[in-house]
């Protein structure tokens, strides 16, 4: 398997870029975001799909990204056109601020989305967000996040009431989220 490449930009077209690999020339799609931002000697991360009748590479520059899209691919009836299309349309942070706010309308705008299938990727990635940005946070706010979690709550419906709590001790942190789910 390919996992990068590090090499000199051939060619670069609108959705993918031919990469000059010591001699070897590669073909890699890329999302928008990345495709606008790759210079020369940039490492490439790489996902590499092998089907019946292609070998297909696809080519980020930041790790979250390529998480979102490795992710995006293993739901049933996502694609990675449709995965890079997301990937083109959003950045990570910003795809799982759409998914915490449970905005499914911005997912919509996306090509290859309807509201269907907008609402079953909300669904599907929910408990899958913690693998692609795995969140810093201080540590009593871990804790607060591990008891609310115990009572029940998951962490895509808390995670953002913890990151936005001014509270400096869990007990603070937990009532503060409380108080404001109920909203």
């Amino acid at each position: 398997m390919i996992a990068g490449l590090i090499g000199k930009i051939y060619k670069k077209n609108v959705t993918n870029i031919l990469f000059n690999v010591n001699g070897v020339i590669y073909e890699v799609n890329m999302s928008l975001n990345s495709i606008s931002n790759v210079k020369e000697n940039d490492t490439l991360l790489i996902t590499q799909i092998i089907r019946e009748d292609s070998i297909v590479l696809y080519g980020f520059l930041d790790k979250n990204e390529k998480d979102l899209f490795d992710t995006l691919i293993k739901i049933n009836g996502i694609g990675p056109k449709v995965a890079i299309a997301i990937c083109s349309s959003f950045k990570a942070q910003d795809f799982i601020n759409i998914v915490y706010s449970n905005d499914f309308m911005s997912l919509k705008k996306v090509p290859g989305i309807g509201e269907k299938m907008a609402k079953r990727i909300m669904v599907e990635i929910s408990g899958k967000l913690e693998s692609i940005i795995p969140y810093s946070l201080p540590q009593h706010k871990k804790e607060a996040m591990e008891a609310l979690e115990s009572l029940g709550f998951k962490n895509m419906e808390v995670i953002r009431f913890v990151e936005d709590s001014k509270a400096d001790n869990v007990a603070d942190i937990i009532k503060e989220v409380l108080k404001n789910i109920k909203k």
